[in-house]
């Protein structure tokens, strides 16, 4: 054979290799799922792009080529191949073409990218860990104390980078000394810039690059379960950036009336207050997008419940205007997790509807939450500590505020006084806004801690901002990070503040066997005097000895040295709390007893009396079950 006859063999078997291997590559990928998908030897991609006349991938596995690795249409709007050798760690994205237009696109799915910005890329997101605490448990629903976290601000200095999952791992044992055992992280899904509370998603399957990587937040969740510590995020699909948005006209699609492409809602539904990109509930595969994106948080990061942002917004235009795809969605969505996770919680940020739609089935027409934010209970409260003139408290309305119930389950609520929305957008924290001032002063802390009281007492879910514990004051302002920052310094300068959290969240999970009410459904505020700003209620779950809980709060700047209240029993009462305690404050004064003889005479139509000392702004627990250690006159001692 001549050497030119040797070329021309070697040029046509070249050829003919090129040809059967894109065929190979271009064959739809048979494997399950969206986004990446890794299997043994490479890993397989799938998108949905249904304008698209083409769409390949292109990545560090390929040497960026926009044409040697083509997807194919597998009829239904989808675009799949297997590209063998491709691995974790390698960055790529989508070229698409539509007409005349060439597109380069980030995954939608991307379970990892560079960041954000259009010119980064998404990255094979490494999702392996070895995971240590498998055997761990959620807490029941009804001893779960909530913590809300910002990660960025939890365990962080003034200037340079945010703080990150590995930062925020460093603080945790500070959760434990406290007593919480529920972390609810703010938004951790990658947004625009470094700096943001999260509402800004721009990249939902992606963890915030400044915070680090999927492993990282794997063993951040892994360390949070082996302290007993539950994980929740919080979620924003109501809508998404509206910066740093690759699935903003995806597939080169977009029109007058879909001005967003094929992932947002028409012109006329697609306005909210943040940003004129709501996703189109209606269609099926955003639908799809959304609830794939909560199985794949609650199965690869064995999170324990999420809080779903706004979902008013979800169900209803903002006019109040129904959007029946919406409420598709969370109907198909928490039927998905109430049938595969059924301990896992899931909340909405729900202000607009106080009946049961929000958390009853599907079958009766609700939504299935299992709880929700009530902001009844954090205004009334919160205006009640806040007044600076005592006649301007309400007992009554703090009555309806502490029985307020949306549905039979007591705790289809979650309760708090601060959290990120009180603190931003104009507000301030609650001994901020007691006095301005002088947030550590007495009235402050008093004020501040009684709503504590009321708050872990009632019933529902209670969940506390981070440095609530440490009398953190001031505000967040949404474009200064520096106010978000946790102060660590308030911990040294405040220890009694720490430790009547302690003591106080320790008697809500009934650690010692003698608050089980506070755990209970049932609540009798069985005791209101407006004139006096007294307010005194029972938490039972069976009631009897160790059960039955009796809260008396004194909301004045008076001291009744002798109150008559109902007990629900006769006998020996212990006060397990007492917030004048000089455990809590330097210049707190012990008044008070450490316990109450109950006479058998009726009162506020409970069968027994009992006689009690009320310090100015202060609250009583009481039980008649003893705590582990004896507790001494004006030294109230709860075992850590």
């Amino acid at each position: 054979m001549t050497e030119t006859h040797a070329s021309i063999r070697q040029i046509a078997m070249a050829t003919a290799l090129t040809l059967w291997t894109s065929a190979v590559l271009s064959a739809p990928s048979l494997r399950e799922g969206f986004g990446p998908i890794i299997y043994d030897g490479g890993v397989a991609f799938r998108v949905w792009a249904p304008n698209a006349d083409s769409v390949h991938v292109a990545g560090q596995f390929n040497g960026w080529s926009t044409t040697s690795t083509p997807l194919s249409g597998e009829g239904d709007g989808n675009w799949s191949v297997d590209v063998p050798g491709a691995s974790v760690g390698q960055q790529y994205k989508y070229v698409i073409r539509n007409g005349g237009q060439l597109l380069w696109k980030k995954d939608p799915r991307s379970t990892d990218v560079q960041n954000s910005g259009t010119d980064a890329n998404s990255i094979i997101g490494d999702l392996s860990h070895n995971w240590q605490s498998n055997d761990y448990e959620m807490p029941t629903w009804n001893e779960l104390v909530l913590y809300e976290m910002h990660i960025g601000a939890f365990n962080d200095s003034p200037g340079g980078l945010p703080g990150t999952f590995l930062s925020a791992l460093q603080r945790l044992d500070h959760l434990v000394e406290l007593g919480v055992n529920g972390i609810q992280l703010m938004p951790i899904h990658e947004f625009g810039g470094d700096f943001s509370w999260g509402y800004n998603p721009a990249y939902p399957y992606t963890v915030e690059s400044a915070y680090g990587t999927p492993r990282q937040f794997m063993q951040f969740i892994d360390e949070c379960h082996k302290r007993g510590i539950a994980v929740l995020i919080d979620v924003v699909h109501n809508h998404y950036g509206p910066t740093d948005l690759d699935i903003w006209q995806f597939d080169g699609f977009s029109s007058t009336v879909f001005p967003g492409g094929i992932y947002f809602h028409n012109s006329n539904d697609i306005g909210t207050d943040w940003g004129d990109t709501r996703p189109n509930y209606s269609l099926p595969e955003v639908r799809s997008y959304i609830i794939d994106n909560t199985e794949y948080f609650l199965d690869t990061y064995r999170i324990d419940g999420i809080r779903w942002d706004s979902t008013s917004n979800i169900r209803a235009k903002n006019g109040g205007e129904a959007l029946p795809g919406g409420q598709q969605l969370l109907r198909e969505m928490n039927d998905a997790v109430d049938a595969q996770w059924p301990g896992k919680i899931m909340i909405a940020e729900e202000f607009g509807v106080k009946n049961d739609i929000v958390r009853d089935t599907n079958d009766n027409f609700g939504f299935g939450f299992d709880s929700q934010w009530d902001d009844f209970l954090r205004n009334v409260l919160g205006d009640t500590a806040a007044t600076g003139d005592d006649n301007d408290r309400n007992m009554f309305l703090l009555r309806d505020a502490i029985l307020a119930r949306y549905s039979a389950d007591a705790f289809s609520r979650v309760n708090y006084v601060e959290s990120h929305d009180e603190v931003g957008n104009g507000g301030t924290r609650l001994p901020s806004r007691i006095w301005f001032d002088q947030p550590d002063s007495w009235y402050s802390r008093r004020r501040s801690t009684l709503a504590a009281t009321i708050l872990m007492t009632a019933p529902g879910i209670p969940m506390i901002l981070m440095g609530q514990e440490i009398l953190m004051d001031g505000f967040w302002d949404i474009n200064d990070p520096n106010t978000w920052l946790m102060d660590w310094t308030h911990k040294d300068q405040y220890p009694g503040i720490f430790m009547f959290y302690q003591d106080l969240i320790r008697l809500r999970r009934n650690v010692d066997d003698a608050t089980q009410g506070l755990t209970g459904q049932n609540i009798d505020v069985f005791h209101v005097n407006n004139d006096a700003k007294v307010i005194a209620y029972r938490r039972w779950e069976n009631g009897g000895v160790g059960d039955d809980v009796v809260i008396v709060a004194n909301f004045s700047a008076t001291e009744w040295e002798t109150y008559d209240i109902g007990f629900p029993a006769a006998g020996t009462w212990h006060v397990l709390l007492n917030g004048d305690n000089s455990r809590y404050g330097d210049d707190y004064e012990n008044l008070g007893p450490t316990m109450i003889d109950a006479a058998s005479e009726e009162r506020d139509g409970l069968p027994a009396r009992g006689t009690v000392r009320l310090a100015p702004y202060n609250a009583l627990i009481l039980s008649q079950q003893k705590l582990p250690e004896p507790i001494s006159p004006g030294n109230l001692l709860i075992i850590r």
